[in-house]
């Protein structure tokens, strides 16, 4: 499966309200990305480790919850009018020209 396909399938599920789309789906993002960032902390607090090594559950928990982004990245996406393939190239050219200005390191959008 593809980016598009992927948000194309995953539109389909969407039941939301139209008023106010934009904050409702940039406020789930948010949600999302934070249950992320408390299963890494959670492991961090029960293994004691910072290492990059997760136990089966917890890998399988992150997954779940990465698709828990995705899909509303997706649906934020569409309600922008632009599709995820179009997100991503977009993020890789950003990228590999930051890359090759040796800005990868720093701060500010426009380096």
């Amino acid at each position: 499966m593809d980016l598009n396909q992927y948000q194309e399938a995953a539109c389909k599920t969407a039941i939301f309200p139209t008023d106010n789309s934009l904050l409702y789906l940039t406020l789930g993002l948010c949600g999302e990305s934070g249950e992320v960032a408390e299963k890494i902390k959670k492991h961090i607090r029960d293994s004691g480790s910072l290492q990059n090594t997760y136990p089966l559950h917890y890998k399988e928990a992150l997954v779940r919850e990465l698709g828990d982004v995705l899909w509303y990245l997706a649906n934020l996406a569409k309600e922008l009018n632009v599709n995820l393939d179009y997100v991503a190239k977009i993020n890789i050219e950003k990228i590999q020209k930051r890359m090759e200005n040796n800005t990868l390191k720093g701060d500010g959008d426009n380096r």
